[in-house]
């Protein structure tokens, strides 16, 4: 009994250091440098070569026609006689352009408001532009280079200042960017942005959503994320479940079919359909192949092939400008994932082991929820994976890896509230610092909405 009791721990030690970002939700950081998982890549072969394709648009740096300098570069004696070549007839020309920018210096513009008394005694004083408040100020786009740098980037507040002073002769101090962002967070609330995209978000037929632990004055606080392909939003609360979905204002009022990754407390929001990530359903199934014995058959890697078969007939179809797959392809992978979670199941209903445990669970819930794995098959507007949702959260992890965590809940929430303006920006077309300056001129960019 002991024995059997100890073999137990040491399997469930074992499966715990055996896991890593390629067989469970942990990301990739966290992996160890010196024991990095070999890539396991889930592509087929497609017969292609590597590297762009042909009609790819190809980002490589072309000539202009219109230069903004010339320079001529005569040649000075002939390389055979060594003659004199001034005069002489021109025979062809080698262009060769070099793009570089010229050192660059803040422009100071000096507003003087001029007074006027008029002959009835009255002093008038001329008003300054919108915009310019104070003595001496940053303008817009020193504005917008601070929060592009701080936000859009990742940098710290000490850094951002520094990278200011020395690529612009700007001083700037940690403070300044600090008001610069909260400046451009109160604009991003009071123009009805963050409630715009709450309520656009809300009212998508699809929508993914995904939450990230994230330290905020040394405690951990939770990233919540909800997006569509035009919109993202971006919020931070110190509850992870349904308190802090709540305050995110998506969920409670959303009825398309919601993109997640699983998690329990997504399903109590009943009113809304559920389509749950194949990718993180692979994940899993990976780490009960690894956990398995070699050479034996295992009921995780047929389910695995299967449901990489079924991403397959979507994918083809979609390539191809099908509605719908094969049906008879369909119901054949469809059979094969779901026979390889019954004897999943079966072997492992009746095992008291941590791992057998956690391999019935999952089993059984390929099993109860299979349509909600499976509606990418049925529905096209329903991805695969829930990509969308975790490369928002993806970059807020960034920042925590580049420059710490936030000292307060209030500057995070300035923080996602920033990236959420900037992330859906960029989902219309527009650059991160075109909109900064916009916002930092008093005029933010707003989404139009049909």
């Amino acid at each position: 009994m002991e024995n059997a009791k100890l073999r137990e721990q040491v399997a469930d030690l074992e499966r715990r250091l055996a896991q890593n970002s390629k067989n469970s939700s942990a990301p990739p950081s966290s992996d160890s440098p010196f024991d990095k998982p070999a890539p396991k890549s889930r592509r087929g072969r497609s017969g292609r070569k590597p590297g762009g394709q042909p009609g790819h648009p190809g980002r490589t740096l072309e000539r202009v026609e219109v230069p903004d300098e010339v320079r001529r570069h005569e040649p000075v004696a002939c390389d055979g006689c060594g003659a004199d070549l001034v005069g002489a007839a021109q025979t062809g020309m080698m262009r060769r352009q070099v793009f570089d920018i010229p050192p660059v210096r803040v422009r100071v513009v000096e507003h003087q408001l001029i007074e006027r008394r008029c002959g009835c005694g009255t002093t008038t004083c001329g008003q300054p532009p919108e915009g310019v408040d104070a003595p001496v100020q940053y303008g817009p786009r020193v504005t917008a280079i601070l929060i592009y740098l701080y936000v859009g980037q990742f940098l710290s507040k000490q850094r951002t200042a520094e990278a200011l002073g020395e690529l612009f002769g700007v001083p700037v101090s940690p403070g300044t960017v600090a008001a610069a962002s909260a400046r451009a967070a109160k604009a991003v609330d009071g123009c009805g942005f963050l409630d715009l995209v709450r309520e656009q978000i809300a009212a998508a037929p699809v929508a993914h959503f995904d939450e990230t632990g994230f330290r905020v004055a040394e405690k951990l606080h939770w990233v919540h994320s909800a997006s569509t392909g035009k919109y993202s939003l971006i919020t931070m609360h110190p509850k992870r479940g349904i308190v802090g979905m709540n305050a995110a204002g998506v969920l409670p009022a959303f009825t398309g079919i919601a993109v997640h990754d699983a998690w329990a407390p997504y399903d109590t929001y009943t009113q809304a359909d559920h389509a749950l990530c194949g990718a993180h359903l692979l994940r899993e199934l990976t780490a009960v192949v690894d956990a398995a014995p070699a050479g034996e058959y295992c009921w995780a890697r047929q389910a695995h092939d299967a449901l990489l078969e079924l991403k397959k007939l979507v994918d083809d179809a979609v390539q191809a400008g099908r509605t719908s797959v094969d049906p008879q392809a369909l119901a054949r992978q469809t059979h094969l994932l779901r026979s390889a979670a019954n004897i999943g199941a079966t072997e492992n209903r009746h095992r008291a082991s941590k791992l057998a445990k956690k391999q019935h669970a999952l089993a059984r819930r390929l099993l109860d929820r299979q349509h909600d794995y499976l509606r990418f098959t049925v529905d096209f507007r329903v991805a695969f994976d829930n990509n969308a949702a975790e490369r928002e959260i993806r970059m807020i992890k960034l920042r925590q890896k580049v420059s710490g965590c936030l000292r307060t809940l209030f500057g995070a929430e300035q923080f996602c509230a920033i990236r959420s303006y900037l992330a859906t920006a960029a989902k219309h077309g527009v650059h991160f610092f075109e909109s900064l300056v916009a916002l930092a001129e008093g005029r933010p960019w707003l989404p139009e909405t049909a």
